[in-house]
């Protein structure tokens, strides 16, 4: 293990989590804001640590799978715990444990909130806790990378612990290059949406938490009743915009490089909004007599089900009052998750098609033992490594699933509110059924059930062995 270049990206990471909190602290010294006081000062700490941490280049700046690995898991922990610092400090209500979870849930981009009465918060520090969407959906390791000197070792190494996805490449031969085409892209669409809302009516500031929220695909909104408030018209865009960030982001880059051909064939994206459109479809038939008008049952489908499937957690109804077929259907979407490359939680499309290639495929050799069949993805052969690395995935996705599930129901709550609970966490979307439907939250679990599920939400964004690695004396170990 090269600690120190673990070290220095980990500072890194929190020197620019610092220079990120200026724009909150900005926005509550323009709305005079005296809790602006402790945006600041939590950036100035973040500041100090990471620059005692990183003021010194090391020699060998050499990293791979271990260095990466330990390099993100760590970055998220420590930047989630100075992210903390305002909100657990300006509201007088709630301890460090809530402060952690809600910070953890917006780098996440998870949603999941224990807040009551959200409006009455500082703009500054709803400026700030939706802000952690946006930095976290691409990954902040992501965003190191297109601003620090290229380093000696393998770049991509970085960015294979933090990409969702069974596998993550460049877009261009220098893995520098790569991040800052991902963040350029990342960076149009959210002006985009914000254009786009203001144009129907919102102000700048509402604008831009909500467009932090769906780009990033978390879902913190500025008011209890998230985007139920909104008109039609406004839903409609934040729908697209949660489709569009919810597909491979790859599929974008060969759009900009002309390469339509390449990016309307796209296998998971053409996956992706299939499987979409059939659960809009199912959904829509099933609850169509709790809306006046066929149109409405369609547009609050449209809605729930991309906020849903791509992990957002917004809503525009309250879906935990549904018939049991459409609530079932949402789970199902909230497993599936969105596109391997996007800023969507889940277990993702792509894993999922490669799954049902792989049991046709056992399927076909019962019947014809000595057929020779090459799966195929996106045109290309799935290499046997992708194959084992997605049945691990699964098998890790399973055990801490029911572990956490086991963990949670220690505190008593009933069945759907105790699974649902899990399930929104560790897929990273936020509202779940029962008491942790759209309109409830999670302030009534214990610590203990907090601390659990603050596991899960960093597992589920950083796909999980990071955070187990982590925890592994072996990953420690110094080289020889």
């Amino acid at each position: 293990m090269n600690r120190r270049v673990v070290a220095y990206f980990v500072g890194s990471v929190l020197r620019i989590e610092a220079a990120l909190m200026i724009l909150p602290t900005i926005v509550s010294l323009l709305y005079r804001e005296e809790e602006w006081i402790y945006i600041a000062v939590a950036a100035a700490l973040s500041f100090l640590i990471g620059w005692l941490m990183s003021f010194r280049k090391p020699k060998n700046m050499s990293f791979y799978t271990r260095e990466g690995i330990t390099a993100v898991a760590l970055s998220w922990i420590m930047m989630s715990v100075f992210g903390a610092i305002p909100m657990w400090h300006a509201v007088s209500h709630i301890g460090f444990t809530d402060a952690l979870f809600e910070t953890i849930s917006g780098f996440t981009t998870t949603g999941a909130s224990i807040l009551t009465e959200v409006e009455s918060l500082p703009k500054g520090l709803l400026f700030w806790r939706s802000f952690t969407h946006w930095v976290g959906g691409m990954g902040v390791l992501v965003f190191v990378l297109a601003l620090l000197p290229e380093a000696s070792g393998d770049n991509i190494y970085l960015m294979r612990a933090e990409s969702p996805g069974p596998s993550v490449g460049k877009l261009v031969p220098r893995v520098k290059q790569t991040a800052k085409i991902l963040y350029l892209i990342y960076l149009g669409i959210t002006v985009t949406e914000i254009i786009a809302l203001m144009v129907t009516g919102m102000s700048l500031y509402e604008a831009a938490v909500i467009t932090f929220g769906t780009v990033g695909t978390g879902g913190f909104a500025v008011t209890d009743n998230g985007c139920m408030a909104y008109n039609s018209i406004q839903q409609g865009v934040i729908t697209f915009f949660m489709i569009v960030c919810g597909a491979n982001f790859n599929v974008y880059f060969l759009l900009v490089a002309k390469r339509f051909k390449d990016a309307f064939t796209s296998e998971e994206v053409i996956s992706y909004l299939s499987i979409y459109a059939a659960i809009v479809i199912a959904v829509t038939i099933n609850m169509r007599n709790m809306f006046p008008t066929i149109g409405e049952a369609i547009h609050h489908g449209l809605f729930n089900v991309a906020s849903v499937m791509t992990t957002t957690g917004f809503a525009s109804a309250d879906f935990d009052t549904w018939p049991m077929f459409s609530k079932v259907l949402l789970l199902a979407a909230m497993f599936i998750g969105g596109c391997a490359g996007s800023t969507a939680g889940g277990i993702k499309v792509s894993r999922i098609v490669i799954g049902f290639k792989t049991i046709r495929k056992e399927l076909e050799l019962l019947v014809h033992p000595r057929s020779v069949k090459i799966l195929k993805f996106e045109g290309k052969p799935i290499e046997h490594a992708v194959l084992r690395g997605i049945n691990v995935y699964f098998l890790t996705y399973i055990t801490i699933f029911v572990v956490s599930l086991l963990l949670v129901a220690l505190d008593g709550k009933d069945f759907a509110t105790t699974v649902t609970s899990v399930i929104a966490t560790f897929n990273n979307i936020g509202p779940g059924i029962e008491m942790v439907g759209p309109v409830g939250n999670y302030s009534q679990f214990s610590a203990f059930a907090k601390y659990v599920l603050m596991f899960d939400m960093l597992a589920g964004r950083l796909e999980l062995f990071p955070m187990l690695l982590i925890f592994m004396p072996m990953t420690w170990r110094r080289q020889r």
